[in-house]
């Protein structure tokens, strides 16, 4: 790869490379084990099954990460956009099969690849810029985890109601206020929660009547009692 074909001002902002300048991402650029590849709308970009040892950073476009079954079910399970990163669990273990599959979820899309034992090993040039980049992706790591955790005590009630309401709270909670913006439509709330979103619209809806919640699009605001 050309690392003049990687915007380095872009990346600097990015929150992989947080806390460096754009001088020092091209630089690093040589030693981070790094390559660039280009996809079309739901080509494959990691398949089920494989193993990784490259983090990926989406350059351009979209990647959505898919769940399937045994019979054929696909669920979404996430998306990373422009400056995210992803698979960097897997990366970090190298040998574990991924669960999921991930698909570019927009055309073109443009993804870095970064080698992670590129990251994490001790830098041949021995650049104080270098330890930052491993700093942030064990904090990536982290958040990733914290956010999993979150997700699912959140699906934990066994009823639908008991699961929107869960994330309502946590929402709530992460705001600090009662009412609230979340970073869902319906269809993407639906899939979050993995229940239907016809069934969710009709207890959205139940909960208004109840003036348990009022709500706007994905505006939201807790009144009384559940």
């Amino acid at each position: 790869m050309a690392h003049n074909d990687v915007d380095a001002d872009f990346l600097a902002g990015t929150e992989l490379f947080s806390g460096t300048s754009p001088d020092e991402v091209q630089m690093m650029l040589g030693c981070l084990g790094t390559h660039a590849r280009s996809f079309r709308k739901g080509d494959t970009v990691l398949a089920e099954g494989s193993t990784t040892r490259s983090v990926g950073l989406v350059l351009e476009g979209a990647v959505r990460v898919e769940s399937s079954d045994v019979w054929g079910n696909t669920s979404v399970m996430g998306q990373f956009s422009r400056g995210q990163t992803f698979a960097d669990a897997y990366a970090a273990l190298g040998d574990t099969p991924l669960l999921d599959r991930v698909v570019a979820a927009s055309t073109p899309t443009r993804i870095l690849f970064l080698d992670v034992a590129h990251i994490v090993g001790r830098c041949p040039r021995a650049c104080a810029c270098h330890a930052t980049v491993s700093t942030n992706l064990l904090a990536s790591v982290a958040r990733k985890n914290v956010a999993l955790g979150r997700r699912i005590r959140d699906a934990a009630p066994k009823t639908l109601r008991g699961k929107l309401m869960a994330y309502l709270s946590t929402q709530a909670k992460l705001a600090g206020s009662r009412e609230f913006d979340i970073p869902f439509n319906r269809q993407q709330l639906a899939d979050y929660l993995g229940v239907d979103r016809s069934a969710l619209s009709s207890v959205i809806s139940r909960l208004q009547r109840e003036n348990v919640i009022r709500t706007n699009r994905s505006h939201f605001e807790l009144l009384g009692a559940r």
